[in-house]
């Protein structure tokens, strides 16, 4: 279990790492075009990756449903949001947006697929996460008095 909890920290790690670099590229082209060469060198690096490990063709992808490669252009679409948000909000902002987006929509997804766990625990957790990611983003609550 350590194993795939410490693979999932540096995926995360990654990710950001991802969209600071894109968010670079994008202040020197555009979202669009950073997202464009995100894509095509990350492109050829899986495929060299895949020819030199093996597993590039392993599959039947005929056997997939339609909705399977929906992920390619909702990847796209992330990656240049992504680029463009971050010369507008700023990394740290953009990352706990990001992060308080797939949060929520795990948890739903979760509930909606009938995963296994306590959805209330699950809901409560998310609603810690976020508050937290309030607090440190130093946003101020209006106080009634």
């Amino acid at each position: 279990m350590i194993w795939f909890a410490a693979l999932a920290i540096l995926a995360g790690v990654l990710v950001s790492l991802s969209r600071q670099i894109n968010g670079r590229l994008a202040l020197s082209t555009s979202a669009l075009e950073s997202s464009f060469w995100n894509h095509l060198v990350g492109l050829v690096f899986i495929t060299i990756v895949a020819l030199l490990i093996g597993g590039l063709f392993a599959g039947a992808p005929a056997a997939s449903p339609w909705w399977a490669y929906l992920g390619g252009p909702v990847g796209v679409i992330f990656i240049a949001a992504g680029s463009w948000l971050i010369a507008r909000i700023g990394a740290a902002q953009t990352a706990l947006l990001i992060i308080a987006g797939q949060m929520v929509s795990g948890v739903v997804l979760d509930i909606a697929m009938g995963a296994p766990g306590n959805p209330w625990a699950r809901i409560i957790g998310v609603a810690l996460i976020l508050a937290g990611m309030l607090v440190s983003s130093g946003a101020r609550l209006p106080l009634r008095r």
